[in-house]
């Protein structure tokens, strides 16, 4: 069997080396590059891929993630599996609670690789070791969970962002801003944007 990939990043030369590597592999037939999430979804729509290897950082728009959900929402929908640098505790379960087929990070070995899109295509779960750490633990003792634009808020403020300016770059009111924020500290227990950074950092929450 022939299995169909899709290759999304938003690096030019990250998908030329992957499209490369899997064309070692007869049974692996690339059919298509995206370099955002938009654009993954109307290539995925388009060709019909088997497998979708999934990069999390896109630029603006659509994450890794919320491209993740977007395409696993189709009945019919793709396999996806996560292929990036990130490793925290966040991304992983977020991932994964998204719908991803697997957690594979950007130092995998290459015929380990190759042998993990044929296993997502064949509907198994393929995790790193790092992936399956996390996931068992986050099992064992449940951590808050933030949204995907509560995460977003936070990451911006860890970076020293104003309401303000948050508001401006995620084109929402700084009313919605504060809002998020409220429920960040209420999750993490917090009263403050410094105390709100720090417990999601000492709980893998942020990058």
């Amino acid at each position: 069997m022939t299995v169909r990939v899709l290759v999304v990043d938003d690096h030019p030369v990250v998908r030329a080396g992957l499209r490369a590597l899997l064309a070692v592999d007869a049974r692996v037939d690339v059919v298509g590059e995206a370099a955002s999430g938009e654009e993954a979804l109307v290539v995925a729509r388009a060709r019909r891929p088997d497998v979708v290897l999934m990069d999390l950082q896109l630029g603006d728009g659509l994450d890794g993630v919320a491209a993740t959900r977007a395409l696993r929402e189709d009945p019919d929908g793709p396999r996806v599996l996560i292929l990036t640098t990130y490793d925290t505790d966040a991304d992983i379960v977020r991932a994964v609670e998204a719908g991803a087929a697997g957690y594979l990070l950007k130092d995998t070995p290459a015929a380990t690789l190759v042998a993990a899109v044929e296993r997502a295509a064949r509907g198994e779960t393929v995790l790193a070791p790092r992936a399956a750490e996390v996931l068992v633990g986050h099992l064992r003792h449940p951590r808050p969970a933030l949204s995907d634009r509560e995460a977003q808020v936070l990451a911006r403020v860890a970076d020293g962002h104003s309401n303000r300016d948050i508001a401006r770059e995620l084109l929402i009111s700084e009313a919605t801003i504060k809002t998020h924020l409220v429920h960040v500290f209420d999750k993490l227990g917090v009263d403050s944007r410094t105390a709100a950074v720090a417990v999601a950092r000492e709980q893998g929450l942020l990058r």
